[in-house]
């Protein structure tokens, strides 16, 4: 009689916020720096991670991602604040920082780990996204792509991903990461 090993890629995300009172919520939209950036601009939010999860494959790297064998997504996830940020506002950002109609794409990006989607951490949030997907598919009347599933393990990505727009990326540009800045974000490798 055969037993399949454990997988733990397929666990669901049970890290925990550095603050009790704070929650997590995981976002794909293409490439995380420019996503990461823009949800760091937002006030609530306490700490953003770039990162790897939904795929298949346990410790994931970069190169390993781009491969396309994995299913992993770049994501972000957001350690926030509900009493100052609610997760609707989160959604709002998500929406807007990216194109929900095209799959497996954002831009030049091309590859599974661009797909859009929203990984919920509890039923409230899986809710809200669901609701928040419908009202995108109404505005655009164009089909949604979106996926809204729970929360996996997530993999932190290399540091050098972290904050790359902050620190500036490749060329030393740096970005600004206040609370509230509206300065167009940049996206360059």
């Amino acid at each position: 009689m055969a037993t399949s090993a454990h997988n733990l890629a397929l666990d669901p995300d049970l890290d925990s916020p550095d603050n009790p009172t704070h929650e997590f919520a995981q976002f794909g939209a293409g490439c995380f720096w420019g996503v990461e950036l823009a949800f760091q601009r937002l006030a609530g939010v306490v700490k953003t991670e770039a990162g790897y999860s939904q795929g298949h494959i346990p410790d994931p790297n970069y190169k390993l991602i781009c491969s396309g064998t994995t299913n992993h997504v770049e994501v972000v996830r957001v350690q926030f604040d509900p009493q100052v940020c609610s997760y609707t506002d989160l959604l709002s950002l998500f929406w807007s920082r990216h194109n929900p109609t095209t799959i497996n794409r954002q831009g030049n990006d091309v590859g599974t780990q661009y797909r859009s989607g929203i990984y919920y951490y509890n039923e409230t949030q899986a809710g809200l996204a669901e609701e928040s997907k419908e009202a995108k598919q109404r505005e655009l009347n164009v089909k949604v792509v979106t996926e809204i599933l729970p929360a996996k393990r997530f993999y932190r990505a290399e540091e050098y991903h972290q904050q790359y727009l902050e620190k500036g990326g490749r060329n030393g540009l740096k970005q600004s990461a206040d609370k509230g800045c509206t300065d167009p974000i940049r996206c360059y490798g």
